[in-house]
């Protein structure tokens, strides 16, 4: 008896399952084709749906003798179809593979235009997790839409008053980032509190329409715009700037920094 908690499967267990080494099933986590969860130890853990899955990725590579990318599409074509609420911020993947399906691409295609790795895309788009900030601007640009558009934040009702503590957030795509929502509905800014912990970053330079406005709240924030100028933020820190600017960020302090970011208009 389990007393009710999700049977885990280590990566051996798992592999035996379906038949193949566990040296096989690491190069197809590898490859984006299933994602475990890993322990605090930093240990692989199954669940029965990754079994499941892994059992169906042996099937069509022993039985249709399909390579990685085209097992990718066949695994997509048994998902559900689009019918969740689009306020729902849980379904920035789904939103993302929406949009890849509806311009007929597949996910090597956009992988390879955007220039990261397919496994990277189809982990994104199944889990709305694993890229950096700068990777899901560009995602973003390249399918003619914003962040904020994409992680769920444009609605047609409006919260004049938002209370502490009360915010929605963001899916979070970004490991060590949290974007909270100042400010609900179709505005002309967007209004946004980051929580960044210690070292998370943007991972590049990136670039948009509009202005930027931040003010820093408490930690230290180290912004570079066009790769040549520093800005050092602390604590009661300032800085307005336009967005079509390169720019990059990350957090210098051993804590969480945290700030209040403005975009107009929404472009961002």
């Amino acid at each position: 008896m389990n007393n009710g908690t999700p049977v885990r499967y280590k990566v051996a267990e798992a592999a035996k399952s379906a038949g193949v080494s566990a040296s096989t099933l690491r190069l197809w986590e590898s490859q984006g084709l299933v994602v475990p969860d890993r322990s605090e130890t930093g240990h692989r853990q199954y669940s029965a749906d990754d079994v499941a899955r892994i059992k169906k990725i042996a099937w069509y590579r022993t039985e249709r003798g399909l390579n990685p990318a085209a097992i990718r599409e066949a695994l997509e074509s048994e998902e559900p179809s689009e019918t969740s609420d689009p306020a729902d911020t849980s379904d920035l993947g789904r939103r993302l593979r929406s949009l890849r399906h509806g311009a007929g691409k597949t996910l090597d295609q956009v992988a390879g235009d955007v220039g990261i790795a397919a496994s990277t895309l189809s982990t994104l788009e199944r889990t709305s997790q694993g890229v950096s900030f700068k990777t899901l601007h560009d995602l973003a640009e390249y399918y003619d839409t914003t962040v904020s558009r994409l992680s769920g934040e444009e609605r047609d009702d409006v919260a004049e008053v938002i209370r502490a503590g009360a915010w929605r957030t963001w899916p979070e795509t970004t490991p060590g980032v949290t974007v909270q929502l100042l400010a609900e509905g179709r505005t002309m800014m967007d209004c946004h509190r980051f929580v960044l912990a210690p070292g998370a970053a943007s991972e590049g330079a990136y670039r948009h329409e509009g202005e930027e406005f931040m003010h820093v709240l408490s930690g230290r924030l180290e912004l570079v715009l066009d790769s040549d100028q520093f800005f050092d933020l602390g604590p009661g820190d300032s800085l307005y700037f336009e967005s079509r600017r390169y720019h990059s960020w990350r957090n210098r302090h051993d804590g969480e920094t945290i700030l209040i970011w403005i975009n107009t208009p929404p472009t961002f």
